[in-house]
């Protein structure tokens, strides 16, 4: 069998190029990241798509087959499931446009209803099940020793990607040789092709470590990045987003941490003026800037100005473009 849509999880394993055979696994089996082959129930909401492993979005139909990766969402502004939330009906649900599959138990009255779909079976390789941690990067133990643009955020939403790719542009447009990598979050591939759009390259993120998501625990997190920070290593810069907040179970504490020495400039992307106020006492430091929705009019970039000692600017904005560059380039002259 073949499935009609491998979503973007699958890049890593080029599961769209080659022959697997599908194979029924009972739930006592099943693992976050196997890849399983899914039929959609129903014709799913009108706008409602899927990422192919090119990153471009399409709808789907019902009764059409597509292949995902167990995973876990968390999402405080969408959607909360797991593949262990799955009966034994073996019906799941499409957590995220990348792919990631489990069962929606919590969501939003806002966000879209999430595609149904119905388990077949595992994805079989070589007379094996497919797992996408045997995909994934493996560490080349290179020094790391490039400085790090982190763009941190106080929720979803709250304009991270946006800023990274503003800041990737002006880093390039400066001569800046930047690499890019999404670090924690649930899988969707355009997060981080934005930021190749701006001029980044090379580009990876916690797909390419073999992880459907980053709900996962922090050591087998640690162990998966870390080969990530190894291929970013011939850049000048590195900009890295951090999905969600770093206080969220998505590990975004962990890449802080991880990170900690080879930070040169933090951007924090908030959804509010007060939500600042509590990354800062979470962390006990501020960020270099704030940036995202709460500078979205001056009500919110003079309230944050305010409450923190920080600059605040919406990047959005052409005319903060001049004193954004001026920030990282200091920044990264000291580095």
């Amino acid at each position: 069998m073949h499935a009609d849509v491998h979503t973007s999880v699958t890049r890593i394993a080029d599961l769209e190029h080659r022959s697997y055979d599908i194979e029924s696994q009972p739930t006592s089996e099943w693992e976050t990241g196997d890849y399983v082959f899914a039929r959609v129930t129903k014709r799913p909401n009108p706008g409602v798509r899927v990422e192919n492993p090119q990153g471009r979005r399409v709808e789907l139909m019902e009764g059409e087959t597509i292949v995902g990766a167990l995973g876990t969402r968390r999402a405080t502004r969408e959607l909360v499931g797991s593949w262990r939330d799955v009966g034994d009906d073996g019906l799941l649900n499409i957590l995220t446009g990348g792919g990631v599959l489990g069962r929606v138990t919590s969501a939003s009255p806002f966000s879209k209803s999430p595609v149904e779909v119905e388990y077949e079976g595992h994805v079989v390789v070589d007379d094996d099940i497919a797992r996408m941690r045997e995909y994934g990067l493996t560490a080349t133990s290179t020094p790391s020793n490039v400085p790090v643009v982190l763009v941190l955020g106080t929720s979803m939403s709250a304009g991270k990607t946006m800023t990274g790719r503003v800041i990737t542009r002006v880093l390039v447009e400066n001569g800046y040789d930047v690499a890019a990598c999404k670090l924690t979050g649930a899988g969707t591939y355009g997060d981080v092709l934005s930021m190749e759009v701006a001029g980044a390259d090379p580009i990876y993120d916690f797909v390419d470590a073999g992880l459907p998501t980053t709900v996962v625990p922090e050591d087998t997190f640690r162990e998966a990045v870390r080969p990530v920070f190894d291929r970013l290593q011939e850049s000048d810069v590195i900009v890295a987003e951090v999905g969600a907040s770093p206080l969220e179970p998505y590990n975004g504490e962990a890449v802080v941490d991880m990170l900690e020495d080879h930070v040169a400039f933090t951007v924090l992307c908030a959804s509010d003026p007060y939500a600042v106020v509590g990354i800062e006492e979470a962390f006990g430091h501020s960020p270099d800037l704030v940036a995202g929705i709460t500078t979205n009019t001056t009500a919110g970039v003079d309230l944050v100005e305010e409450l923190v000692d920080c600059s605040a600017l919406n990047v959005q904005n052409e005319a903060a473009k001049e004193p954004l560059e001026e920030l990282l380039l200091e920044a990264l002259a000291d580095a």
